[in-house]
């Protein structure tokens, strides 16, 4: 029974030294190019943690998410100030207002307008609603001080409700690869739903 338990401890130990850091990479690199599923990451790491039985795993889950995102959105938002102010623009800064539709950017800039970086945090649990936010920021000029006040708030809860979502789908089902199923599914609906239903509605309207 040593010899397994000394066995399975040094596995874990690996996996964790592997995944974290892989995690951290990849929620980092989704920040920056929002074409990477995040949200689905976050929660299948969190099924996987809440069947190791282990409230660290949990804790450092929580962290890497919440740090990966805070530095690609601050990494992100300084390249789009920096292509505000150049004169041949910036790749990053066109990227950001390709993925910032025309209703969508006004419609941020109004909410930007009357609740100021408390929008932030809305924007990063709603569905495609962070980049449109962030280009209003910029257009507004905001510091980069004060972008980071409000931006750290939203990263931690959008790494707690993703992470609720993968405990969620962890206990629900036996199996983790169900879990982590079951969670991938229910990220992607959150994420594709409302944007199809934005173009059916325009569809429709038109």
């Amino acid at each position: 029974m040593l010899a397994v338990a000394d066995a399975v401890v040094p596995t874990a130990s690996a996996h964790q030294a592997i995944g974290y850091p892989t995690l951290f990479l990849l929620v980092l690199v989704g920040a920056l190019l929002p074409v990477v599923p995040t949200g689905a990451l976050v929660s299948s790491a969190a099924v996987v943690a809440f069947h190791d039985s282990a409230p660290v795993s949990l804790l450092l889950l929580f962290g890497v998410a919440a740090g990966a995102a805070f530095l690609g959105d601050i990494a992100l938002y300084w390249l789009g100030r920096r292509g505000m102010h150049s004169k041949n623009g910036s790749r990053w800064l066109e990227a950001i207002r390709r993925r910032a539709p025309e209703d969508r950017l006004a419609q941020a800039r109004g909410k930007l307008h009357d609740h100021g970086v408390t929008v932030l945090v809305l924007s990063r649990l709603v569905p495609a609603g962070r980049i449109p936010v962030m280009l209003a920021c910029l257009m507004a000029e905001m510091p980069m001080r004060r972008f980071a006040r409000g931006n750290l708030p939203a990263c931690l809860a959008w790494a707690v409700t993703y992470q609720l979502i993968g405990i969620l789908g962890g206990s629900l089902f036996h199996e983790p690869w169900e879990g982590v199923l079951a969670a991938v599914v229910l990220t992607l609906l959150i994420s594709t739903v409302p944007s199809v239903w934005r173009r059916v509605r325009g569809a429709r309207a038109r």
